[in-house]
């Protein structure tokens, strides 16, 4: 089992690639980010953008795992994220991760005039994966749907990771879509909120039960808070977990090496 970082983009960029330059240099194994573009009216913080960040890293990490946790799909054009993703991707020599969701809290779509209906943005996310997974394929492609148009278009250069980058798809809340959506995809990415909005500690139950499916993807990724012990998780199945909580406790956590940690 391979152990993480989850981090928040709430800080200056330089602060971020300080921090993931850190993590690799103590031992950590990927460093991922938090995908938000905007704080929200009842929550106006800074936020730096992503994709610049991890481009950043990519050219001053060499081993590390690279990723999005997660990037809200229906938030974005996927032609836009398949090409920041392939950049990512060939900066780093093929390291990258797209975790994709749905994306939270609704109000990052409503404050931009964005409809935050749940049952869309499935939608929206199944079909942009599909157009995701098109463009990288390096072959001319079309598609034709409820929500993309895609006419004959070929992204040049491919993902240097073939068949493609691995797609991690969020699951926090289990059920029959997300899970299905995750069984199309390269891993699962699980966990649990507190009832403010925090990572609470997933029960290992809960990751030995999605292992278990017969259609559980290749990578069973678990979100935790800093001071969960991960051996539970390793036992019931789990490929990664990624440490995540808000940047003066994970400072703290990259400072040393996840000795404690079952690999």
């Amino acid at each position: 089992m391979r152990v993480g970082l989850s981090i928040p983009v709430m800080d200056e960029p330089a602060a971020l690639v300080d921090l993931g330059v850190a993590a690799e240099a103590n031992g950590w194994d990927g460093v991922f980010l938090w995908h938000h573009v905007v704080g929200t009216p009842d929550f106006p913080v800074p936020i730096a953008d992503a994709w610049v960040v991890l481009g950043a890293l990519a050219v001053r990490t060499t081993r590390v795992r690279l990723g999005t946790t997660v990037t809200a799909l229906p938030r974005h054009q996927p032609h836009e994220v398949a090409r920041q993703a392939v950049t990512v991707d060939r900066l780093s020599g093929g390291r990258m991760v797209l975790g994709v969701g749905l994306g939270e809290p609704p109000s990052e779509y409503t404050a931009l005039g964005r409809s935050a209906d749940r049952r869309t943005l499935a939608g929206m996310l199944d079909e942009g994966l599909e157009v995701v997974r098109g463009l990288w394929s390096g072959e001319p492609f079309s598609h034709t749907g409820e929500h993309y148009t895609v006419e004959g278009v070929q992204f040049l250069p491919p993902p240097l990771q073939q068949p493609r980058i691995p797609v991690w798809a969020s699951a926090m809340t289990r059920n029959e879509r997300t899970l299905g959506r995750a069984a199309r995809c390269d891993g699962v990415l699980l966990g649990a909120m507190t009832a403010e909005g925090g990572m609470d500690v997933l029960p290992a139950a809960a990751v030995a039960e999605v292992a278990a499916r017969p259609d559980a993807p290749a990578d069973v990724v678990v979100a935790a808070p800093p001071g969960t012990d991960p051996a539970m998780y390793a036992d019931a199945g789990a490929t990664w977990v990624l440490v995540t909580g808000w940047l003066d406790e994970l400072r703290e956590v990259a400072s040393a090496p996840p000795a404690h940690m079952s690999r």
